[in-house]
């Protein structure tokens, strides 16, 4: 026993930043950011909170899924930019939407919202809840580096959530976690404590180095694409959509090209939105379901690769 996709929601905030935008205060310009990451814009938050734009994504999935928000046993909710360490994203979240379920938390960072439905899986198979809200939320523009053009530009903040409700479409899934420091990440920062050694503080700022970056993330698409058609008896001809991370858009194109398989099988909304983390698979499926491209039986591919080192990927079924 696993769950099915009963409903999508995704919020955005208001504010459009477009890649000349940038260029008023960074060295950079349209024509870079567009070749080397394709976003042309993206959006921020001015004063909303990570948990602000959970709970927005979260009530526009349980409208769509016809679900009551007292219905929900359980919220598990995936951030790595939420304003607080405790009380955490998600028991905030929790409070917004006004319900009493258990509510937590899940850190893997991009690769967080399929981790996220790996756990709620097991939620339903052990019969704990009969209704459920995912969620990935970021405010990634609190925490970049604004001189860092080489991360500045690619991230952008917003939400999208899923209803889900016991069924047997959550097909399978890979995950490999690989711990590294050095090449993604960014640190809390540090306090006062008169025994701490100085000198050994990480950046409380996003570090990226892009180059390993995005080598690990096309060979995680590859590698875990693949593994899970092929331990399925399926094809790619089989599946609709690969729904990927939305890191970059050369890391989908070198991914495509390595699958062999058309770009037209990606849904790709980086243009639009830059990297939003976590949020970028759900805000995806949203567009995807509004749009009225996602039929009952379709199979659905959610390729994820982030800091950790981390990647993921889940088979769904419509």
């Amino acid at each position: 026993m696993s769950f099915r996709v009963l409903g999508t929601g995704s919020y955005v905030p208001p504010k459009v930043v477009t890649n000349d935008d940038l260029s008023q205060f960074l060295d950079t310009n349209d024509a870079w950011i567009t070749q080397r990451v394709g976003v042309k814009e993206r959006r921020f938050s001015v004063n909303e909170t990570a948990a602000e734009m959970a709970a927005k994504a979260a009530e526009a999935a349980l409208e769509n899924s016809g679900v009551a928000p007292e219905e929900i046993d359980l919220i598990l909710l995936a951030t790595i930019s939420g304003e607080n360490q405790v009380p955490s994203t998600a028991c905030v979240t929790q409070k917004l939407l006004g319900l009493s379920c258990m509510a937590l938390e899940v850190n893997a960072a991009c690769s967080a919202f399929d981790f996220a439905l790996e756990t709620v899986a097991g939620y339903f198979a052990r019969g704990k809840v009969k209704k459920a809200l995912v969620i990935g939320t970021e405010r990634m523009s609190r925490i970049l580096d604004w001189t860092d053009r080489g991360t500045a530009v690619i991230f952008g903040d917003g939400a999208g959530a899923v209803v889900l409700e016991t069924g047997e479409n959550y097909i399978d899934s890979e995950f490999h976690v690989e711990g590294n420091e050095e090449i993604l990440g960014f640190a809390l920062p540090v306090g006062s404590s008169p025994y701490y050694e100085r000198g050994q503080e990480w950046s409380p700022l996003v570090y990226m180095d892009g180059q390993a970056t995005f080598k690990f993330a096309v060979n995680a698409i590859v590698k875990d694409c693949d593994a899970l058609v092929q331990r399925n008896g399926l094809t790619y001809e089989d599946i609709t959509y690969i729904v990927p991370h939305q890191a970059n858009i050369r890391i989908i194109d070198f991914a495509s090209r390595k699958l062999k398989v058309p770009m037209e099988k990606f849904c790709v909304n980086i243009d639009r939105y830059g990297n939003t983390s976590s949020a970028s698979i759900p805000i995806a499926l949203d567009e995807l379901n509004r749009a009225g491209k996602l039929k009952r039986g379709d199979y659905l591919l959610l390729p994820a690769f982030g800091g950790g080192l981390a990647s993921a990927c889940c088979l769904l079924k419509w």
